[in-house]
């Protein structure tokens, strides 16, 4: 399956327009965003988990990201509320379930092979850092060479100056109105920027955010389809 999967190409998903397609594990649902394979994909999603899911033990080869958005999520390691952001590395494996349900942010298949560290944070209790303009809160979650996630927080009013993305950017709107030049996008919209894309955020109303860097190619092979 191949779906928003020529990354050099702009995507803006709203979420809430998107359906739930059952996966193969009973009770656990995904509104695909991104998607380039079977059931082992680079992919990025929303996965719903009903009370007492689970997936059978598998291993991610280059590895997921997660960021739960409700709920709690239960890995033999521990159990991991709303907020709270894990980076499992290539080469890693699990049995993830849900005790109680859980919805979930996953990228699949995306990480460098090299990235080996292992990462969870609850963004509820981490410190967070002035950014670079003020209004503007960052919360880092992870960083390998030119790849960064992290949180972003815009008070009302906050507006950043035009620059480029070198990798590329994703972002996740969590909370509020997020806009650019381009359009307002409102919590749950996915927005895939590709390598060198410029743009001039700014937040009215107030907006958290999910952002990911540095991770997209710079060059696609010409023979990649949407």
């Amino acid at each position: 399956m191949q779906l928003n999967s020529i990354l050099s190409q702009r995507v803006v998903v709203e979420s809430s327009q998107v359906p739930w397609v059952d996966s193969p594990a009973a009770g656990i649902a995904r509104q695909l965003l991104e998607r380039d394979g079977g059931e082992v994909a680079r992919a990025t999603s929303l996965v719903r988990y009903a009370p007492g899911a689970h997936f059978a033990r598998h291993t991610h080869e280059l590895g997921e990201e997660i960021f739960v958005l409700e709920g709690v999520l239960d890995e033999e390691s521990g159990s991991f509320g709303a907020g709270t952001y894990i980076k499992n590395p290539p080469g890693s494996s699990h049995a993830p379930g849900s005790t109680t349900g859980c919805t979930l942010f996953v990228k699949l298949r995306h990480l460098d092979p090299a990235d080996r560290a292992r990462t969870v944070i609850d963004t509820r209790t981490a410190s967070w850092f002035p950014g670079m303009v003020p209004g503007l809160s960052v919360l880092p979650l992870s960083e390998f060479e030119a790849q960064h996630t992290a949180l972003v927080r815009w008070a009302p009013g906050t507006q950043f100056t035009p620059h480029r993305h070198f990798g590329g950017e994703e972002i996740l709107v969590l909370e509020g109105v997020f806009e650019d030049e381009f359009g307002r996008y409102p919590a749950g919209t996915w927005i895939r920027s590709p390598h060198l894309s410029m743009h001039r955020p700014f937040s009215i109303e107030g907006c958290t955010i999910l952002v990911k860097t540095g991770h997209l190619p710079v060059a696609q092979p010409d023979n990649a389809t949407a």
